[in-house]
C-alpha cells in the first residue's frame, strides 16, 4: 500500500469487498423480498424500521473507522504492538456500547416509532422484528469491528468471505423461519430478525477466533481498565465523530420517513424497498469507501500525500462512471424491480417512480461518500461529522422536504438528487483544498527544518 501501483492495489483491496459488501447487502434485501410475500402493513412495518436498524449499524461503522484509521497509521508509522493493543480495545468496547444501545432501543420501540409516524395496525409486526434485532445488533458489533481491523493490516479478502457466510447463512434461514419448514413453526416477520441474529452469531465466533488465535492481531484476553481506557480514547476520538455523522443518516431517514408516511403506507412500503435498493445498488461506492481509508491511512501515516491524492481522484472518476451506468440499468428495469418487491398496483407505481428519478444522484452521492471517508482515514472526524451535517440537514432534509410540498411524491424524490447535486459539488472542493494545503505544508516544513 505504501509502494506499490495504486490501481492495482485499489483494485485487488475493493473487488473482494464488493463480493462481500453484496452478500452482506443481501440481509435486508433477503428480508425484505421474503417478509413482502406476508403482506403491504408487513412490508410496511419492516421499512419503518430501517432508519433504527441503521442507526445501530452505523455506530459499528463508526467504531470501525476510527479502530481502522489508528490501527492504518500505527502500521504505516512502523508500530504494531500498539496496533494489536487498540484493535482489542475497538473489539470490547464496540460490543459496550452497541449492548448498552440495544437495551435503550428495546425500551424504546413504541415511542421512536410512534414519532416516525407509524400507527397502531403496524406497531405489532414492528415489535415482533425489533425485539429479536436488537439482540442481533450486539452480535454485529463484534465482526464488523473486527473486519476493520483486518482491512487495516491489508486484508479485504477475508472480511468478504465472512460477510458472504453471514449473508447465505441469512438467505437459508429467512424462508424457513418466516414461513415454517417441518416442524418449525411459521414466525413470520420476527423470523427474519432471528435469522439475521443466527448469521451474525456464527460470524462472531470466526471473526474472534481468527483476530486471536490465528492471526495474533489482538490480545488473547480482557484488556486491564487502563489499558481499555486509552485504547478507547484512540478509537472514539475518530469513531465517535464518524459513528455520529454515520448514525445522522438513519436520523434524516426517519424524519423522510415520517414526511413519506403522509402519502400512506403503500408510499412508505415503495421508499422502504427503494432505499435497501440503494445499498444494492452502491454497492461499488461502499466498497471503494472500505477500501480507500486504509490505503488512506498507511499513506498518511508515511506521509506519501502525493499518493493519497492520486488514489481519490481514480476512484472518484470511476464512482461517476459506474453509477451512471446503474442509473441506466435501473430505469430499464425499474418495472420489473417493482414486480418483484409489490403486488399492489399503487407500490409498484411508487418503487417505479423512485428508480426512475433517485438513483440519477448516486454517483454524486458517492462523492460525498468517498470524501467522508478520505477526512476520517486523514484523522480530521469533525471534518467528516461537518460534512454529514451540512448534506443531511441543510440540503437533503429541507430540499427534500420542500420538494414534497410543492410537487408531492415526485418534487421529494427530485428534492433527493438536488440535495446531493449541491453537496457533492461542496464535498469535492472541501477535500482537495485541505489536501492541498497538507501538501504545501509537507513541502514547507523541510525548508524550516534546514534553517534551524
Amino acid at each position: 500500500m505504501l509502494n506499490g501501483d495504486i490501481a492495482k492495489t485499489l483494485k485487488s483491496m475493493t473487488i473482494p469487498m464488493i463480493v462481500g459488501m453484496i452478500m452482506l447487502m443481501t440481509f435486508s434485501i433477503v428480508d425484505t423480498f421474503f417478509v413482502s410475500m406476508l403482506g403491504t402493513e408487513q412490508l410496511a412495518a419492516i421499512s419503518f424500521t430501517f432508519p433504527v436498524t441503521f442507526t445501530v449499524i452505523s455506530l459499528n461503522i463508526g467504531l470501525g473507522i476510527g479502530t481502522s484509521a489508528i490501527i492504518g497509521k500505527y502500521i504505516g508509522s512502523g508500530d504494531t504492538v500498539h496496533a494489536k493493543t487498540i484493535a482489542t480495545g475497538a473489539l470490547m468496547l464496540s460490543a459496550l456500547l452497541v449492548g448498552i444501545l440495544a437495551v435503550v432501543g428495546v425500551f424504546s420501540i413504541e415511542f421512536i416509532f410512534s414519532l416516525m409516524g407509524a400507527d397502531e395496525t403496524l406497531m405489532p409486526f414492528i415489535k415482533a422484528y425489533m425485539v429479536p434485532w436488537y439482540l442481533a445488533g450486539i452480535f454485529l458489533a463484534i465482526p464488523m469491528v473486527g473486519n476493520s481491523v483486518l482491512r487495516a493490516f491489508g486484508d479485504t479478502k477475508t472480511p468478504s468471505i465472512i460477510m458472504a457466510a453471514g449473508g447465505a447463512i441469512n438467505a437459508v434461514l429467512d424462508p424457513i423461519l418466516i414461513f415454517g419448514w417441518g416442524p418449525m413453526p411459521a414466525l413470520g416477520i420476527q423470523g427474519a430478525a432471528i435469522a439475521t441474529a443466527i448469521a451474525w452469531a456464527v460470524c462472531v465466533v470466526w471473526i474472534l477466533y481468527l483476530l486471536a488465535v490465528k492471526r495474533q492481531l489482538i490480545e488473547s484476553r480482557l484488556l486491564s481498565l487502563q489499558e481499555f481506557i486509552v485504547a478507547s480514547k484512540g478509537v472514539l476520538k475518530i469513531g465517535l465523530p464518524a459513528a455520529g455523522a454515520n448514525m445522522l443518516t438513519p436520523i434524516a431517514g426517519g424524519v423522510m420517513t415520517a414526511v413519506v408516511a403522509t402519502y400512506g403506507a403503500e408510499a412508505v412500503a415503495a421508499w422502504g424497498v427503494g432505499n435497501r435498493l440503494e445499498s444494492m445498488a452502491s454497492i461499488i461506492v461502499l466498497a471503494l469507501s472500505m477500501s480507500l481509508p486504509p490505503f488512506i491511512s498507511q499513506n498518511y501515516g508515511a506521509n506519501k500525500l502525493a499518493r493519497i491524492k492520486t488514489a481519490f481522484d481514480m476512484a472518484a472518476k470511476f464512482v461517476m462512471l459506474w453509477q451512471l451506468m446503474v442509473f441506466v440499468i435501473l430505469v430499464i428495469f425499474s418495472g420489473y424491480i417493482a414486480q418483484v418487491f409489490a403486488e399492489e398496483a399503487s407500490v409498484k407505481r411508487d418503487i417505479t417512480l423512485f428508480l426512475c428519478i433517485v438513483p440519477l444522484g448516486y454517483g454524486l452521492q458517492g462523492i460525498i461518500i468517498l470524501v467522508n471517508s478520505s477526512f476520517n482515514a486523514m484523522h480530521k472526524p469533525m471534518s467528516a461529522l461537518v460534512l454529514s451535517i451540512l448534506r443531511l440537514f441543510v440540503f437533503y432534509v429541507p430540499i427534500a422536504s420542500l420538494g414534497s410540498y410543492l410537487y408531492g411524491l415526485i418534487g421529494l424524490f427530485w428534492g433527493c438528487v438536488i440535495a446531493n447535486v449541491v453537496t457533492s459539488v461542496l464535498a469535492y472542493i472541501w477535500f482537495n483544498r485541505n489536501l492541498k494545503n497538507e501538501m504545501a505544508l509537507q513541502t514547507f516544513s523541510p525548508v524550516l527544518g534546514s534553517e534551524k
